[in-house]
């Protein structure tokens, strides 16, 4: 692999991702050269992939950060959610105008959480951390805490993939059910007809509670043994406080928009991004052939809890793969998370490879409409079952 300045994580985890860190798994592929490595015949899946996905870069002296295509999107994302703005109050459209261009200043919202913010959380787009600390903002940008994402993202999600209790994804608040751990409430029987719905207001729930809630009366052990530094209050409210600036009040004090239209636009981009950026990541994880741990020791190795509990799909389409940010290559992800999700797509058939080499199960679908619909034969289960094998 180049020998770049690594980019460390901004936000230490107390417990680290179920794969080493990026710096710790450089030194184990230099100690490997030096030593001149373990027999593949030997080796085990774990060691065995992880030598392949290094030997990627190495092989080819790529860098596992942004490519050009990677700039490109971060370039193009941005142009579009500045044009859109830039039009509303250049042209002062007319109402029907109007919501299309926020609509549009919307899809640019979802496109930058899922393929800037997302990466440049992981310390994934440059080896300076600055970089990487600078585009993180965009979550503030769109009205979510860049903070307090980073640290559910991390602690609560990569360190303990479907493991109930500690995952954040899997919390439902006790209106939908993710896991067969979780007790069984009967309005759960309808959670595979309801749940698109409250998918829809994902982000809204973010925007106005769940970063307070988190700040200010978290329910995970971690986040309340967690002292938040000051900065970060500060940067929580001024953060909100311009999000909600030029989204709601500028359109109706400069632009003259009854607070009606400008509500009703508001919503209408929420309820895009939400069930957008919901169903993503929901069909990576919760799907009706993925396995749900006891506990987070299940597994001798992270490795084999990721491939049990992660799901790919539509892996063949470019644009699938364009528009999600790689997430549905989301195996390579968790084995990767500090690689730039432009590199996944050859990544990934690695993985494909090596896991069919060693019997290992890959789990997979052709198409994202396939993973939505084992997701709500999922939540179907789970809510008609107390427990199911």
């Amino acid at each position: 692999m180049t020998s770049e300045t690594e980019a460390v994580i901004t936000l230490k985890p107390e417990i680290e991702d179920l794969v080493p860190s990026e710096l710790l798994l450089r030194q184990a592929a230099a100690s490997s050269r030096l030593t001149g490595g373990e027999p593949e015949v030997t080796a085990s899946f774990p060691k065995v992939l992880r030598g392949r996905l290094d030997r990627f870069f190495a092989d080819q002296n790529l860098s596992p950060k942004a490519d050009s295509a990677m700039w490109i999107k971060i370039a193009a994302g941005l142009a579009v959610l500045a044009g859109g703005w830039i039009a509303l109050y250049a042209l002062r459209p007319n109402a029907w105008v109007f919501v299309a261009l926020y609509v549009l200043g919307g899809l640019a919202q979802t496109f930058l959480l899922l393929n800037i913010a997302h990466d440049s959380n992981h310390n994934a787009i440059s080896s300076a951390p600055s970089v990487n600390k600078t585009l993180n903002y965009v979550f503030d940008l769109c009205g979510i805490s860049s903070y307090m994402w980073r640290i559910l993202h991390h602690r609560g999600h990569h360190s303990c993939v479907n493991v109930h209790g500690e995952d954040d994804a899997l919390t439902g608040r006790g209106i939908l059910r993710f896991t067969p751990h979780e007790p069984r409430k009967p309005l759960q029987r309808f959670q595979h007809i309801y749940a698109l719905f409250l998918y829809a207001i994902f982000s809204l729930d973010y925007v106005f509670v769940r970063d307070f809630e988190c700040f200010f009366f978290p329910t995970h052990e971690y986040l309340r043994r967690t002292r938040h530094p000051a900065r970060e209050y500060v940067i929580l409210f001024a953060g909100k406080a311009f999000y909600l600036t030029y989204m709601l009040i500028l359109p109706v004090l400069v632009l003259g928009k009854s607070p009606l239209l400008v509500a009703v636009a508001f919503v209408l981009v929420h309820l895009i991004i939400g069930l957008s950026v919901a169903l993503v990541f929901q069909t990576t994880h919760t799907i009706d052939s993925t396995y749900f741990p006891a506990g987070r020791g299940e597994f001798e190795n992270g490795v084999y809890h990721i491939f049990a509990t992660t799901a790919d799909y539509a892996t063949e389409s470019p644009l699938v793969s364009w528009l999600t940010g790689g997430l549905n290559h989301h195996i390579v992800h968790h084995l990767c998370p500090f690689v730039c999700h432009t590199h996944y797509a050859p990544l990934t058939r690695i993985v494909k490879q090596t896991a069919e080499e060693f019997g290992i199960a890959y789990r997979q679908h052709p198409t994202m409409t396939r993973a939505v619909w084992h997701h709500l034969i999922l939540l179907k289960q789970l809510g008609n079952q107390d427990s199911f094998e």
